[in-house]
């Protein structure tokens, strides 16, 4: 395709090698080339943009994959935003598989929704659209004032399943808090496969600290001299001891999730469907973060191979663990840039996938 004919440019918001695998792999199936510009950090930490070439009156699509360093990842994004709005281009959106501080949508104590306020900066740095995919909430999409497109890597693992674990007719799939149950579900139903949830956790899981109860109570002055009335005292949730709802005996167990980050919990989910049977486990999950020590604490588990996709970079990672797979999302990315720009319905991408998923 004729570039300086196409009517809109695809550029990465990052220059490391790492992360512009992923842009790369996205223009050769568009068959345009990758905008010219140069991101890179000043010697006092400050990032500089350079865009190298007219933009006036094109769709400008930035691909930024998140690396270890989110911050600098979210500046480089807003920075190359300005600068494009700035040079007056007509359309600026935004490629971010992996929506960065999706995980702080909720209130927790005194904190605050810093996924309100990320969309509120990219709105102002000039963008008008947003792809990205899996979010870790899908109320998150209620924050943007434009556009977003939540894609799903869900037919992507599934595949993987069926091409790549033998005899995956003998496997089930394992939600490992019944949090992820809905999600789990969406998967075993397209794969005609059981269902089973792991019950009760040994430390408090996210949706308890994100649901309100921990919000500081509202200060009243009282002006009147009248005592505030007394609300009944709550008694305190008590977890049940870890239980496997349903047999994972002689079966292969995949455990399914959105993000695999901090990897205690997949670990210790791993251990319970061994004793409990299990003779293979896999792990399926959009985004692998894999911070800290996970490849090390995967590599001496009892989990067999972890399987994510590469909205994330993870090269490291994998020289570190051989357990580790990548699975390919480019292609669904480039098709929703394609059908952006054409003007063409997105549903297609949608086709057979739950509202759950």
């Amino acid at each position: 395709m004729n570039v300086a004919k196409s009517g809109y440019r695809v550029f990465s918001a990052n220059s490391s090698v790492a992360c512009t695998e992923l842009a790369k792999k996205i223009t050769e199936r568009l068959g345009v080339e990758l905008g010219k510009s140069v991101v890179f950090q000043e010697s006092n930490r400050e990032t500089r943009v350079d865009v190298k070439e007219s933009v006036r009156g094109q769709t400008i699509f930035i691909i930024q994959t998140i690396p270890r360093d989110v911050n600098t990842a979210i500046m480089e994004l807003l920075v190359m935003a300005y600068a494009l709005k700035t040079s007056c281009a007509k359309n600026i959106i935004g490629v971010i598989p992996y929506f960065p501080y999706s995980k702080q949508c909720k209130m927790r104590k005194r904190g605050s929704i810093v996924s309100k306020l990320l969309a509120s900066m990219l709105a102002k740095a000039g963008l008008t659209h947003i792809i990205t995919m899996d979010l870790h909430q899908k109320e998150i999409q209620g924050f943007f004032s434009f556009p977003v497109d939540n894609l799903r890597a869900s037919p992507f693992l599934i595949q993987y399943i069926q091409e790549e674990i033998p005899d995956y007719r003998n496997a089930i799939i394992v939600a490992k808090s019944p949090s992820a149950a809905k999600r789990a579900q969406s998967y075993a139903e397209r794969l005609r496969l059981g269902l089973a949830v792991i019950h009760g956790e040994a430390q408090c899981s996210e949706s308890d600290m994100a649901d309100g109860r921990h919000s500081p109570r509202a200060c009243v002055r009282n002006t009147t001299g009248h005592t505030g009335l007394e609300l009944p005292l709550m008694m305190a949730k008590e977890k049940p001891p870890i239980t496997v709802v349903g047999d994972v005996g002689g079966r292969i167990a995949i455990i399914v999730d959105d993000i695999i980050d901090d990897v205690g919990d997949f670990v210790a989910a791993a251990e319970i469907l061994k004793e409990r049977g299990a003779y293979k486990i896999y792990i399926m999950a959009t985004h692998g973060l894999l911070s800290a020590d996970a490849p090390r604490l995967i590599e001496e588990s009892a989990i067999d191979e972890v399987v994510v996709t590469n909205t994330v970079p993870h090269e490291v990672q994998k020289l570190q663990c051989p357990k580790i797979k990548t699975v390919d999302v480019s292609m669904i990315l480039a098709e929703a840039i394609r059908r952006i720009h054409n003007g063409e319905s997105m549903a297609y991408l949608f086709r057979n996938i739950t509202v759950d998923d």
